[in-house]
């Protein structure tokens, strides 16, 4: 009997703790190869666009995975057709390369999984979620147990006082996460930075920097990423600067 080959995919990934756990389980699925990471990046500060860690944190994470880095390189603050069109050149890329599938770590946001889909499908990329519905204290609970190590570096003030930012995600902060909260930060409370773990060879170094309130004017429609805003004329995070 002939297996079929599997499917070349990259990960989508954000350097937190769903991309994490989502390439942990993907690399023990036979249906697919993941031949790249895809994140994009902040090209005028070298930042994770999503959360604000620096490029050589980003690319320290990579190589201790092993696995090939690919960027988006956007501007300040980029408008949604800015943003498409530099995802889609990116991703044409990789389709001519002979990627077929496109990895996200979305685990209940509807209308995001439906953005993705039909970006992707017109470029005849498939989408899969392999955190998808599934309980999000369930994977929380999986990450913490499969060895995951992880430090939030960025809260959005309307949901998380600045006393979490720079915080361990382990138990302490399950037993302390306020019950209006998500525990996996699905609606964009928290983000974090995956320093350990068993998808990297060696823990990636980093060293605690100062905490940076920032104010943003909020978007007049979802965001593209993994973090859906309010519609409120302005927003605040807190971000835990990491140095390498």
């Amino acid at each position: 009997m002939v297996m079929p080959s599997a499917h070349r995919a990259y990960m989508n990934w954000s350097g937190g703790k769903d991309s994490s756990l989502c390439l942990h389980r993907i690399l023990n699925n036979p249906l697919y190869s993941v031949g790249c990471l895809l994140t994009s990046v902040n090209a005028v500060h070298d930042r994770i666009s999503m959360h604000g860690v620096r490029r050589a944190l980003l690319e320290s994470q990579v190589r201790s995975i092993g696995l090939p880095l690919q960027t988006v390189e956007l501007p300040e603050q980029p408008g949604m057709q800015e943003y498409e069109l530099a995802m889609s050149e990116k991703v044409s890329g990789l389709k001519n390369e002979g990627y077929t599938h496109a990895i996200f770590g979305d685990i209940f946001l509807e209308d995001l999984k439906k953005y993705r889909e039909e970006k992707l499908g017109s470029l005849d990329i498939q989408t899969v979620f392999p955190l998808w519905k599934i309980s999000t204290r369930e994977l929380m609970e999986e990450f913490i147990a499969t060895g995951f190590k992880a430090i939030i570096v960025c809260v959005n003030e309307q949901y998380l006082g600045k006393s979490f930012c720079g915080r361990l995600l382990d138990g302490s902060f399950v037993r302390d996460c306020p019950a209006n909260v998500d525990i996996c930060g699905e609606n964009g409370e928290y983000h974090s930075f995956v320093f350990d773990g068993p998808i990297f060879k060696s823990p990636v170094p980093f060293t605690k920097g100062d905490i940076v309130y920032r104010r943003y004017e909020a978007p007049q429609t979802s965001s593209a990423g993994n973090t859906r805003m309010d519609k409120a004329s302005e927003y605040g995070f807190y971000f835990c600067d990491l140095l390498p």
